[in-house]
């Protein structure tokens, strides 16, 4: 059985290694024109090549967004931008617009082209059009259901490929074609530079009243009623797999390392667990114990099972649930004397119990008891950011395992 594909997002070069290592079977990420994230740090051609290198040798592949809503401006070098793009190997270019589609296909005859979800793709018509375009892939819109993507499935071109997200945030516009942040705060969303004014507290004016502000919601702090809970489809790997869909997509080109190596590890497992024995897959309760471990909002499925009502809005507030801290990233591990050095993420102490997390490892805990800074000397404390720390562990470990630790009230953000 040919396996479903993996696809996480890698907003820098460090964040596409870690979801390389943790399981991920495709990244996404964009270059420094032409994608929808521009307030991330992106790649630059060098960053890309050695991205993709690090990909290919561990059998990954790596796509680029090219999915702003372009305007005339915007063409400007995308030729040349395209031609160095080639050189690194990338797999296939993610692109939304159709002249940026053509222009594409006119440059780079022979590079794959997937259709991004901000081309609102929504029924079977549409996505046989693209194919015969030349698209090898479309990514549906996340306004879809699992009844239409069956019927989907079965209308289009056998060769055509579907992708769809299992993970992450929800826009309140459809899919993502939003004019709000423009309006608001000048930034256009459509070309990469999102505000989220969707998460923003909003209260109720009066023409007439000019200077009263009244509660949307029973609520003295106003209300957030276009603040949409975050997908998250684990407990459904069996109904996303059958479905027809090949690629499954985790959002987030904006999060942490720790956050995408986190979920695209219990999303590995859910799926590997699923090809080990489809006919008797189980939700398991640890995978989403895990995936609460990183920052997160409360969870929905979206519109795979029926649209969305009120309970699928978060109206009392924006806060993120953050129970744990990512504290470190191993660099090295000594087997002699047991001992790691830890580069710090946030601050921890001596005496704080802590998780080790690594690619296919169980999750193991511990109590520091030693702390040893650069210079040699024993400390109780690891307060400043990339701070080497050499600490006993209780198993052996590798380069870009991870540690994290329950929040206390001490713990950075």
């Amino acid at each position: 059985m040919e396996k479903v594909e993996l696809l996480a997002p890698a907003g820098d070069l460090e964040r596409l290694k870690m979801a390389v290592l943790y399981g991920a079977d495709g990244v996404y990420l964009g270059g420094q024109i032409f994608g929808m994230r521009a307030a991330a740090k992106n790649f630059s051609i060098e960053q890309i090549e050695e991205g993709v290198a690090f990909a290919h040798q561990r059998g990954v592949k790596v796509y680029l967004t090219l999915n702003i809503i372009p305007h005339n401006e915007d063409f400007e070098g995308l030729e040349e931008y395209l031609l160095q793009v080639e050189k690194t190997g990338i797999d296939a270019m993610i692109v939304s617009d159709p002249g940026t589609f053509e222009l594409v296909q006119e440059t780079l005859p022979d590079m794959d082209i997937h259709i991004s979800t901000q081309a609102n793709t929504t029924n079977h018509r549409t996505i046989n059009f693209w194919h015969k375009m030349g698209a090898e892939r479309v990514v549906l819109a996340r306004e879809l259901s699992f009844p239409e993507i069956h019927e989907i499935r079965e209308k289009i071109h056998p060769e055509v490929e579907l992708e769809a997200f299992v993970h992450g945030a929800m826009c309140i516009s459809y899919s993502g074609r939003c004019l709000l942040s423009n309006y608001m705060a000048n930034r256009d969303a459509n070309r990469g530079a999102c505000a989220q004014p969707c998460r923003w507290n909003y209260y109720l004016v009066e023409e007439q009243r000019p200077g009263e502000y009244m509660p949307i919601y029973e609520d003295e702090k106003g209300t957030y009623f276009m603040n949409s809970k975050d997908l998250s489809m684990i407990g459904h790997i069996p109904e996303m797999i059958e479905s027809g869909i090949k690629s499954l997509k985790i959002e987030g080109r904006m999060k942490t390392i720790y956050y995408v190596a986190t979920i695209v590890r219990a999303y590995r497992m859910a799926i590997d667990a699923y090809y080990e024995d489809p006919e008797n897959w189980t939700f398991k309760p640890e995978w989403m114990q895990e995936i609460k471990k990183v920052s997160h909002r409360e969870f929905t499925t979206g519109f795979y099972f029926d649209k969305p009502d009120e309970k699928e809005h978060i109206y009392a507030d924006k806060t993120y649930h953050r129970d744990y801290t990512f504290i470190g990233l191993v660099k090295s591990y000594d087997e002699e004397t047991g001992t790691a050095v830890i580069e710090q993420r946030n601050r921890f102490f001596k005496g704080d119990t802590v998780e080790i997390v690594g690619p296919e490892k169980e999750t193991q805990t511990f109590v520091i008891t030693e702390m040893i800074n650069e210079e040699g000397e024993p400390i109780d404390v690891a307060p400043h950011p990339k701070q080497q720390v050499r600490i006993p562990v209780n198993r052996p470990v590798k380069p870009y395992d991870m540690l994290r630790k329950e929040r206390m009230d001490h713990d950075e953000s």
